[in-house]
């Protein structure tokens, strides 16, 4: 099972999946997805934020038949949870308030069984819902650098 995108692992994510254009969802493919699987989950992270991992977007119940979702979706019929600051939907990467590189982690996985939770779920318990029913993982990994010159605006 792996995931591709616009951009290849360890790259950087381009600027229209970030603060700094449209901060949109990037189109993801899903391969290889196996066939005992009933659901995904699918968590994007920046290990390198305080706290560490932030949670940017998750999403969980994704049908096990998904194989793509477009740019700026939920992937269709799946439930989008909790991410940090209690909040739903896609925050990209910021580099207007952090130094140096970040990595940012597309986390797949494939479970057996659909989770019974609900939409206001929070990641530790989507992952604890999770254990003992994870078939296969994959991960794309993502880059952001913060600029050295502060971001210019246009007057």
């Amino acid at each position: 099972m792996h995931i591709t995108s616009v951009f290849d692992h360890q790259q950087h994510i381009p600027q229209p999946y970030t603060c700094l254009g449209p901060n949109i969802s990037p189109p993801l493919q899903f391969h290889d997805i196996p066939t005992a699987a009933r659901s995904l989950v699918l968590i994007f992270e920046d290990v390198d934020a305080t706290p560490k991992p932030w949670t940017h977007w998750m999403v969980f119940n994704i049908p096990a038949s998904t194989t793509e979702v477009p740019q700026n979706t939920i992937p269709p019929g799946g439930v989008e949870g909790l991410a940090n600051n209690h909040s739903f939907g896609y925050e990209g990467p910021c580099p207007k308030y952090f130094s140096g590189t970040h990595h940012y982690w597309f986390r797949l996985y494939a479970l057996d069984i659909m989770l019974d939770l609900p939409p206001a779920s929070e990641r530790e318990a989507v992952e604890a819902a999770m254990q003992g029913h994870v078939l296969q993982t994959a991960a794309l990994q993502g880059l952001c650098t913060a600029a050295e010159q502060p971001v210019k605006t246009v007057q």
